[in-house]
């Protein structure tokens, strides 16, 4: 018989309570914006590091070198590795300058099926730590891990309160969310990351209606995008449907949420436009409004931003799935094609994005949709932060170090990007001129005043030697290796 997990067994409920905090008093923290195509809090630009959480690999034996996790699990002492208290997950993110946590679930449940294999497990004797997943259990059948069928109609309720305590501690720390809906890891690739996820049908109660036997290419592989996709199945679009509510109402009042499709996403417009449906539907019956990223290939990306019903709910373009390389060529994979990411790398073998290419990427979607914000997430992420900073992009991994008030100035300012000099402008504030060739500031136009100068460090934002002064009438030209900064 397999190993039934019961969500009505007290025990169980009081050993997952006590890693759930208790809700603290509602206190009004400063909500995340889009102002003039800028994402800010607090009237400063959104600056800051990204991370992931593990979602395949663990062992408990090497906890004290895990990376913090937001719903592994496992019994044990608390701690890294284990099941982290998210107090001091998020105080870790604040020290390391790190700004966002980009969240999806994970490949499978336990340990076991790390090995990749396809087989059906012969016990429920599962593996910590485990990666929890969205769904509860019905108590019903077997599924291919040992333990008893999901039912995708109800929910996890410790992974979502997790991740719900998560939000509430980024909107007092200043932190982010990025909320990836789907994971499509699970649907394309190697078949083990099928065996166990709780849509195939084997895994559940809810008659999605995939094939089974599963059809696995060459006896490994798995293409069950186009079926996952297609919502005009309709127990599978109920299902999406449903799911994608529980993903807005879980953050529904959380200010430091973003919303995203899925992460690896290079699916089809038509699941994108049904996505985008639902979340129009719910903010009107809720009369709330939530942070939604178009994160997608470029031809999906542009179909959804030409259609008004679609580009008016769009917040921020999540520019990852597509770019232009150093040499000019683009590599832009059409979308609904039934190929991961990695698997169109290997066919196109782009050249790495450059400097110069990045800004100009992002300086053509900010100026084509100046009210959205852009980010930038594709080739040499992180690396090139400054220049997506420099084109106007949203959530840059900038120094820490860089000073409040330029931070503030920035959501003000425009990128002035022309014969080889970069440059943040606005007059009545300052400017932020990036070290080129032939950077300089012209104020030849302005006929009175000056502004404070202050060089920084590309790589720390400290601030490098006194602050002087520039005079309007000038042409100063920068020829350091630094990021130059005027301001009054």
């Amino acid at each position: 018989d397999p190993f039934v997990v019961s969500y009505e067994d007290k025990a169980l409920t009081q050993v997952w309570q006590s890693f759930v905090k208790a809700p603290k008093e509602a206190k009004d923290y400063p909500s995340i914006e889009l102002k003039d195509g800028i994402l800010q809090r607090d009237g400063k630009i959104l600056t800051g590091g990204r991370r992931q959480c593990t979602w395949w690999r663990g062992n408990p034996r090497m906890s004290a070198q895990s990376d913090p996790h937001l719903v592994r699990y496992a019994l044990g002492p608390e701690g890294y590795g284990m099941v982290d208290d998210l107090n001091d997950v998020t105080d870790f993110m604040k020290e390391k300058n790190i700004l966002v946590t980009d969240f999806h679930y994970a490949l499978w449940l336990d340990r076991r099926r790390d090995d990749h294999q396809r087989t059906a497990r012969i016990d429920g004797e599962q593996r910590a730590p485990f990666y929890e997943l969205p769904f509860a259990r019905s108590g019903q059948g077997r599924a291919w891990d040992g333990l008893s069928l999901y039912d995708l109609t109800k929910w996890n309720n410790w992974y979502w309160n997790r991740l719900a305590t998560y939000a509430d501690l980024a909107d007092e720390k200043g932190l982010m969310l990025f909320y990836q809906h789907y994971f499509q890891h699970n649907i394309l690739e190697a078949g083990g990351h099928w065996a166990d996820f709780p849509w195939r049908s084997a895994n559940n109660v809810n008659e999605t209606g995939f094939p089974e036997p599963t059809p696995y290419a060459g006896n490994k592989r798995v293409f069950m995008a186009e079926h996952f996709y297609d919502v005009d199945h309709p127990q599978r679009r109920e299902l999406h449907r449903n799911y994608i509510r529980k993903c807005l109402d879980n953050f529904a009042d959380k200010g430091s949420v973003m919303h995203f499709i899925s992460e690896e996403f290079t699916g089809p417009y038509h699941f994108v436009a049904f996505w985008l449906d639902e979340i129009i539907a719910w903010e009107k019956e809720n009369n709330k409004q939530v942070l939604v990223a178009l994160s997608c290939t470029k031809d999906v990306q542009d179909s959804i931003l030409d259609n008004p019903r679609y580009a008016e709910v769009i917040d921020a373009i999540d520019i990852k799935y597509w770019y232009m390389d150093g040499n000019g060529r683009s590599f832009a994979p059409d979308g609904g094609l039934n190929l991961s990411p990695r698997q169109f790398e290997r066919i196109m073998k782009p050249a790495p994005a450059s400097w110069e290419s990045v800004y100009d990427m992002v300086s053509e979607y900010r100026s084509a949709y100046p009210d959205k914000a852009v980010v930038y997430s594709a080739s040499r992420y992180p690396e090139l932060a400054w220049g997506a900073f420099m084109a106007g992009a949203s959530i840059c991994n900038l120094p820490a170090g860089l000073p409040e008030k330029l931070l503030q100035d920035a959501t003000k300012m425009s990128p002035i990007g022309q014969n080889g000099i970069y440059m943040m402008s606005n007059p009545d504030l300052g400017y932020i001129l990036y070290p080129s060739e032939k950077a300089e500031i012209d104020l030849r136009s302005l006929k009175s005043g000056e502004y404070k100068a202050q060089y920084l460090d590309v790589k720390t934002g400290e601030p490098v030697g006194k602050v002087f002064r520039i005079k309007a009438g000038e042409v100063f030209r920068h020829t350091k290796e630094y990021v130059l900064w005027l301001y009054r």
